[in-house]
């Protein structure tokens, strides 16, 4: 239905635990798809459900490292259909779907065809939504193929100085690559004692420069994409572990689930008002990461 492509600039701040707390709280079908270059840690982070390939020690073993984007790459190069990423994707603890990533950089390196064709099977997906973690982006990032294909690109900020310039310098590049493409969201992890404020504060800069931007842009030629702050996580390391299911606890009362819930239905509701998208569904869905007797 919609593919949404997650990433940040410099040090990607809390990107994949982003994607898999809007992943455990999406109100539709969703896949959680690992993109970042640099190479992701969901085999190392979280179990994976009974019953999945390569889980000899039942439910909680862990996930596959060999199926996942790398098995997908090699029956790419065939040619990509959207009904083939299904038989490359895991299941983790809880019911949360996943399409694991690559472990290394080095993997990455003769991938870079890839991501266009990829962004357009993830797009093409009929009933399921696929929250890309495109980690860290970097100058001329091949990802940029991916995002030009998705309904909307999320970056990631804290709400500090030096992430802020890092978030202005990668809008103005993102506003020049994707001319046309898909508008751009802003997503704060924010201090829960000064949440509101802080998000408005980006929101302020943000707003700001964007201004600024479309003040001084030559005439012609296709326009630069809307830019603008979505809402805010909140930074709850508490929280985070209990997504990892390191602590006990009730993870569907923290924090981070807690405002996970408000962005996702936020966002599903702004995807589900472009024409021909489906509707969010009205009930917010339990945790996709909860299992009796594990969280």
């Amino acid at each position: 239905m919609a593919l949404i492509a997650l990433a940040a600039d410099k040090g990607a701040p809390g990107v994949t635990t982003t994607a898999v707390a809007l992943g455990a709280v999406w109100p539709r079908p969703v896949l959680v798809a690992e993109c970042d270059q640099a190479g992701g840690d969901l085999v190392y982070r979280l179990p994976a459900a009974a019953g999945e390939p390569g889980d000899a020690a039942g439910p909680g073993g862990m996930l596959n490292p060999s199926r996942g984007l790398l098995s997908l790459a090699a029956t790419a190069r065939r040619g990509l259909r959207p009904d083939q990423v299904a038989e490359h994707c895991q299941r983790l603890v809880g019911g949360l779907d996943v399409l694991v990533g690559i472990t290394s950089a080095e993997q990455a390196q003769g991938m870079t065809w890839l991501w266009g064709p990829l962004g357009r099977a993830f797009a093409g997906l009929g009933q399921v939504d696929v929250l890309a973690d495109c980690g860290r982006l970097g100058a001329a990032s091949p990802l940029t193929d991916l995002m030009r294909e998705a309904d909307m690109v999320v970056l990631v900020t804290r709400a500090t100085l030096e992430q802020v310039a890092h978030l202005r310098e990668r809008i103005a590049a993102l506003s020049g690559e994707l001319r046309g493409g898909p508008p751009i969201g802003v997503l704060v992890l924010a201090d829960p004692r000064d949440f509101r404020a802080s998000i408005s504060e980006v929101d302020r800069i943000v707003t700001g420069a964007q201004q600024r931007r479309l003040d001084t842009a030559p005439p012609g030629g296709p326009p630069a994409p809307p830019v603008s702050v979505i809402g805010g996580l909140a930074l709850d390391p508490k929280g985070a572990a209990l997504l990892s299911g390191q602590w006990g606890g009730k993870l569907d009362r923290s924090l981070l689930i807690r405002s996970a819930r408000e962005v996702a239905g936020d966002l599903a509701g702004r995807l589900a008002a472009r024409p021909g998208r489906a509707p969010a569904g009205a009930e917010p869905p339990p945790v996709r990461l909860l299992e009796e007797g594990r969280l």
